[in-house]
């Protein structure tokens, strides 16, 4: 699913990113892990397109990201804090981002809002959302096309006990449905029960 060869980032005279060559297979979770500033978010943001490397190659379904095309095909994302339009209600923001790509309605939105605990007729503007119910909200964005790739950078960061549950939960369903999942946690029990593999990245580089 994704191939990574010998790449390096460097921003305004600092290596981020350091010779990082990475193999990640399909329809496995695959975890980072490492320290604020270890590289882990700029590698995916890499990965996702939306961050050109200042040297080296990322594969993704055999096409090469920033050469073949700009951004990952078939991607679901969560890179930072998810960004939503705060005075619009968390159902009409999704059937918005929906719209864009025309594949899925209104009842597959309805149902991944229900499967996060979030209820699609509330009409509370995203802006009087909790933290956890705006990371809710991203993820269900982020999987709610059912994509073959989901990248997630500290999905879990700002949920409750339950939510953490409910969302390895649905992770491990994805992955019995074939999604690729890459995801970087700083709790090493989400690393132990999700993941096939853990890469671990020490100032820029793979640690060994």
């Amino acid at each position: 699913m994704i191939q990574i060869e010998d790449l390096y980032l460097t921003i305004r005279k600092t290596e981020i990113l350091k010779g990082i060559s990475l193999e990640l297979e399909d329809g496995k979770i695959h975890g980072l892990i490492g320290r604020n500033g270890s590289g882990k978010t700029m590698l995916m943001k890499c990965i996702c397109g939306f961050v050109r490397p200042t040297s080296g190659t990322i594969k993704v379904n055999g096409k090469y990201v920033g050469k073949d095309l700009d951004f990952p095909q078939d991607l679901g994302v969560i890179i930072e804090k998810p960004a939503f339009l705060p005075h619009l209600s968390g159902s009409a923001n999704l059937r918005l981002l929906a719209k864009a790509r025309k594949r899925i309605g209104d009842a597959e939105i309805d149902q991944v809002m229900e499967r996060l605990s979030l209820d699609p007729g509330n009409r509370l503007p995203v802006r009087k959302y909790s933290l956890g119910m705006k990371q809710r909200l991203g993820i269900a964005q982020a999987i709610m096309e059912m994509p073959g790739l989901l990248v997630l950078d500290e999905p879990m960061g700002a949920l409750d006990e339950e939510g953490v549950r409910d969302v390895r939960r649905i992770l491990l369903e994805l992955k019995q449905q074939g999604t690729t999942i890459l995801l970087s946690s700083h709790n090493a029990e989400d690393i132990r029960m999700l993941c096939d593999t853990s890469h671990r990245l020490q100032k820029g580089k793979l640690a060994l």
